[in-house]
């Protein structure tokens, strides 16, 4: 079976399909119109696609656009059936992303292999890339179809849902038009306040969550105690108990406390929740800093307070840039205890204002605008610090 005449057909018909399906889920929703993929003649003509990227690699690339074009405009049948009504520049351009995506797929995949026995290495590299390839568009298909729902629906009227809900095609031609439930959002539902509330929140839980973590998982790290590696180990035993089971509880106690519907009572129960995961983090960081540099600073006079501001916490920044962000991040999309713990308007979080949407009295727009306004400024703050989260977390892992 480790022959390119049989596993260059088999991924070639696998990825046909792939591409043929992405395609046509994509499509569909951009234009509101029906593509279907047609699998019987997406297997047929992926796997003459892979024969012929097998036996032609060598002639470069030009050779593989021409085949793939040759197979895409020569098809009796087509690998997409395409609904009435569609214009032709959306099947043109539907062609044409499909031809791109199997040319510049099969290429990557199988790039170099020949048309006869295979060895191990040939044989998995392929594999791999094709898995590659299929889990890149699988996983961002999924992240980006619900995302690009939730917008279109956003920007659309109620006449526009209520004649074709599964229409996710927008008009153009409206202009600031399509930004209306948006603008009713901040000027007739508060989103301004809730969002300033959450933002407010969760920068409080961050600066308390660190002020805990930092000397308790230095404490960890670095000194020597009774239970010591019993209390290291069982940092995270928290998250083993579900939230909702401690929900009664927490409901009762800030009702006989006065915390209930209180901002203090939120920022106080916050940091309950993130101040295990900070510790668990950063307590592996430290443990990876060189102990050389602290003791050459508690020689040169430095108390142990003066060596963990001016020596450890310098060094660690990478670690505290990524656990704020994720602290931060745990603050911000938290609905259960802002749903359970708040009751006036006034005070909701953002989580919390975007949950008082989902009413029948409330249109689905205006629903789906919020969850947009709740997603976008999280998003954009981790994309924009990314980098810092990530090598904080391996920093932590490796070291640990």
């Amino acid at each position: 079976m480790r022959n390119g005449f049989f596993i260059g057909p088999v991924l070639g018909a696998l990825w046909m399909i792939v591409m043929a399906t992405t395609i046509a889920v994509a499509m569909s929703f951009a234009t509101g119109s029906a593509f279907k993929p047609q699998i019987l003649w997406c297997l047929i003509w992926g796997a003459l696609s892979g024969v012929a990227y097998v036996r032609m690699h060598k002639f470069g690339p030009q050779v593989g656009v021409a085949v793939v074009a040759a197979l895409l405009c020569l098809l009796p049948v087509g690998v997409m059936r395409i609904g009435e009504g569609v214009s032709g520049s959306a099947q043109v351009v539907a062609l044409l992303l499909l031809g791109g995506g199997v040319h510049f797929g099969l290429a990557k995949i199988l790039k170099d292999l020949p048309f006869g026995a295979l060895t191990r290495h040939e044989y998995e590299e392929a594999i791999i890339r094709f898995l590659t390839g299929f889990g890149y568009i699988f996983f961002t298909a999924i992240v980006v179809i619900p995302f690009y729902v939730m917008v279109m629906t956003s920007l659309k009227s109620q006449q526009a849902l209520l004649q074709d809900p599964l229409d996710f095609s927008i008009e153009i031609s409206k202009g600031f038009g399509l930004f209306r439930s948006y603008v009713e959002l901040f000027r007739d539902f508060n989103f301004g306040t809730y969002m300033w509330t959450s933002f407010f929140v969760s920068v409080l839980t961050v600066f308390i969550t660190l002020a805990f973590s930092v000397p308790g998982a230095y404490a960890v790290a670095r000194f020597r105690f009774k239970g010591q590696k019993a209390f290291s180990r069982s940092i995270l035993l928290i998250y083993m108990v579900p939230m909702i089971v401690l929900a009664l509880p927490i409901y009762i106690a800030f009702s006989m406390t006065g915390l209930r519907n209180s901002i203090l009572g939120i920022v106080l129960i916050y940091p309950v929740t993130t101040i295990p995961v900070a510790l668990y983090m950063l307590q592996g960081y430290f443990r990876g800093l060189p102990t050389e540099v602290e003791e050459a600073g508690l020689m040169d006079g430095l108390s142990r307070l003066a060596v963990i501001w001016k020596i450890t916490l310098p060094l660690s920044l990478p670690a505290l840039a990524s656990v704020s962000l994720y602290v931060f991040m745990i603050a911000w999309n938290e609905f259960l205890l802002a749903f359970m713990l708040l009751d006036d308007p006034s005070k909701f979080t953002l989580t919390r204002g975007v949950a008082m949407l989902n009413s029948s009295e409330i249109p689905r727009q205006h629903l789906m605008a919020g969850a947009v306004i709740a997603t976008v400024p999280i998003m954009v703050l981790f994309l924009g610090l990314e980098r810092f989260m990530t090598k904080g977390l391996i920093a932590g892992s490796v070291k640990g």
